[in-house]
């Protein structure tokens, strides 16, 4: 089974850890992504997203999961075939709600692009555009390596 480990500062990855924290609460009660309900039964709609948010939670879950005591000891993250799927689901989750709650000033071409003077940005919003830019880094991670897994091969 291929496996990632990457050794990260804690120094660096706490507070960025503090931005993830403090969107778990709404990334478990609403969708990451304004959804509509394939049927346009009430009962089925809201059946459908609960069980879309209940599967946003669990994979922000899996990702929180990889910076808890072990990170602590020994500063490392490790993807595998078990795992990858659901952190790039909660990346994605949480880096929209991170675009939507704290970098609404930002264009999506620059964010994306990563063409942000980020001297510029005042403190909170410079955590959350590195907190952005790390997930979008590990998505990336798991994409070159672990591609395989993920596409289901």
């Amino acid at each position: 089974m291929k496996r990632i480990e990457v050794r990260l500062s804690l120094s660096v990855v706490a507070p960025l850890l503090d931005v993830i924290k403090s969107l778990v609460d709404d990334l478990h009660s609403a969708p990451a992504a304004p959804v509509s309900s394939p049927d346009p039964d009430a009962e089925f709609s809201d059946e459908w997203t609960r069980e879309l948010v209940a599967a946003q939670s669990s994979d922000v879950e899996t990702l929180l999961a990889l910076f808890g005591g072990d990170f602590f000891t020994d500063g490392i993250v490790r993807f595998d075939q078990s795992n990858a799927e659901s952190i790039a689901r909660a990346c994605s989750a949480v880096r929209l709600r991170v675009r939507e709650r704290f970098l609404k000033g930002l264009s999506d071409e620059s964010l994306e692009a990563g063409e942000v003077d980020i001297t510029k940005l005042e403190e909170g919003v410079r955590k959350a555009f590195t907190c952005y830019l790390f997930l979008a880094t590990i998505q990336e991670l798991i994409v070159q390596h672990l591609d395989e897994s993920i596409i289901g091969s």
